[in-house]
């Protein structure tokens, strides 16, 4: 499903009451919430507006399990970590034990190696069934999503929940979650904005299927709900 709406801001108000929502729903009923948060500067809106007060205090947040859809595979406190940016923006201002944050990074290790340590830490939290609550996405110009890049080997992977790879165009490693792990999730939210997404947007929702080239079509859940928040530049209406 897309939804459209006129700025980022009313993207990320929606955003933000969906993770509330889901948060307090999957608590009441499991005693639990597992969310996967997405990097780059799009989600920065959201997470600030979940650390406000307005937000904040609607979450229990002791019950909060949060992972990364992908990470590069840099340290914590570098400029391009997206965790870095989600600890400025949400994770330092919420009361979330320390222990149910599960960085996609670790000092002095392979990325292929923890790239099997996370699905272990996904698995000690979801079990084998694997299926999180939330999962925010967000689409690149490219039509990609977390690192599934186009062309990239990553993209027919059917085993692993986790897989790191180096990506050549950028001359760095990415360790990310697989299509098949994400599409077990109960929500999976993407959100797009500005007009630089229009072409993809429109490839990934109405093309033919072809997701070597737009591998955000991969993303079919498999019993969950995938909702796309956009904005009028994006959804090619302005």
């Amino acid at each position: 499903m897309i939804q459209i709406y006129n700025n980022t801001e009313e993207i990320n108000t929606k955003a933000a009451d969906l993770f509330v929502s889901e948060a307090q729903k999957a608590i009441a009923e499991k005693g639990q919430f597992s969310a996967v948060l997405t990097g780059g500067s799009s989600p920065a809106g959201i997470y600030k507006l979940l650390a406000s007060d307005d937000y904040k205090n609607k979450i229990d947040w002791s019950k909060v399990f949060i992972f990364w859809g992908d990470e590069r595979w840099v340290p914590l406190n570098d400029d391009l970590s997206n965790a870095k940016m989600s600890y400025a923006t949400l994770l330092s201002h919420v009361p979330i034990p320390a222990e149910n944050i599960f960085e996609m990074y670790a000092d002095g290790v392979e990325p292929e190696d923890y790239a099997v340590t996370y699905e272990k830490a996904i698995k000690k939290v979801l079990g084998d069934e694997g299926k999180f609550d939330l999962i925010l996405l967000g689409m690149g110009d490219d039509g990609h999503t977390a690192s599934l890049f186009p062309g990239q080997a990553v993209l027919e992977e059917q085993n692993k929940w986790v897989d790191a790879y180096y990506l050549e165009p950028q001359k760095m490693y990415r360790i990310t979650l697989t299509a098949p792990l994400i599409n077990k999730a109960n929500k999976i939210v993407v959100i797009a904005f500005g007009d630089k997404k229009a072409p993809a947007l429109k490839e990934v929702t109405t093309g033919a299927y072809n997701p070597a080239l737009y591998p955000m079509q991969l993303i079919k859940p498999v019993s969950g709900e995938l909702l796309f928040l956009v904005d009028k530049s994006a959804a090619g209406t302005n």
